[in-house]
């Protein structure tokens, strides 16, 4: 009788331990993270409009800003049309398939209740807006590798020079993007009002961070004053990358003024960051 019992408690008692392993190994925050950005990835899909902008707009801007820097006086300042270009069409990847985009997805999981549901499992603040920021930055991130590669073979643009500063620049970008996205999602009311609260980062940044008008043409007053802007840091690792003449000291300023940018974000999150409807 107890040998009976033995038996089949045995299995039934490996078949409990393999089950609380694969539980275990499913509820780490990297498994959860990835459940989550795999389910926001299929509702990225879904959204058109979201999926438009992401995709395409920054692979159109880029043309009018050909004919733009062709009336620049870029050899004065030591440019090349391709070091304009391709910088600037990284940042504009990164303003509107990581910016943008997330500004977007935020407002819209807290207005359908998304966000106060995830709150009540196993999922920590951090990793849910991580793992909701996963497929916009992923996107981003091709995007742009997509867009070097592009712009290389067509304004024949030289291997970056110092592939450290530009491969810095683009992980900053990403990270900077997403949380500037939760501060402005904190402030946006509505769904439909996403696209207003979003402007004033995005102008700000394609006029006064280097992506339409580099710094070096800009007066020397408006440029020390555009360089605090947040993604100026941003576009100045971009470009130093594929320019190779940026100085150490303006490369830690970058990496500072950015490093400050973040932590500033972080905190406005932690402060700001709403996850339920307002009523």
């Amino acid at each position: 009788m107890s040998g009976t019992v033995s038996t089949t408690k045995g299995p039934a008692g490996g078949t409990a331990e393999a089950g609380r392993g694969r539980n275990t190994a499913a509820s780490t925050p990297m498994g959860r993270m990835r459940a989550l950005a795999r389910a926001e990835l299929t509702l990225l899909g879904r959204s058109r409009g979201t999926l438009f902008a992401a995709l395409f707009v920054p692979l159109v801007l880029p043309l009018s800003l050909y004919s733009a820097a062709g009336e620049m006086n870029l050899d004065e300042v030591g440019l090349s049309i391709g070091a304009v270009i391709l910088p600037g069409a990284i940042g504009f990847s990164l303003l509107f398939a990581v910016y943008t985009a997330l500004v977007g997805v935020f407002v819209t999981r807290r207005e359908e209740l998304v966000l106060k549901r995830l709150r009540t499992g196993e999922l920590r603040d951090i990793e849910i807006l991580c793992g909701a920021s996963l497929p916009s930055a992923a996107t981003g991130l091709v995007q742009s590798l997509l867009l070097a590669a592009g712009c290389t073979l067509l304004l024949d643009v030289a291997a970056p020079q110092a592939v450290h500063l530009s491969v810095l620049g683009l992980l900053l970008g990403l990270v900077l993007c997403a949380a500037l996205a939760a501060v402005t999602a904190g402030f946006t009311r509505t769904t439909e009002s996403a696209q207003v609260t979003a402007m004033p980062v995005l102008m700000v940044s394609m006029l006064g961070s280097g992506m339409m008008v580099p710094l070096e043409v800009l007066p020397d007053r408006l440029a020390s004053f555009c360089e605090l802007l947040p993604l100026t840091p941003v576009m100045t690792l971009l470009r130093g990358g594929f320019t190779g003449n940026l100085s150490g000291s303006e490369t830690l300023f970058a990496v500072a003024t950015g490093a400050a940018w973040v932590l500033l974000a972080v905190f406005a999150v932690r402060r700001w960051f709403r996850w339920e409807p307002r009523r």
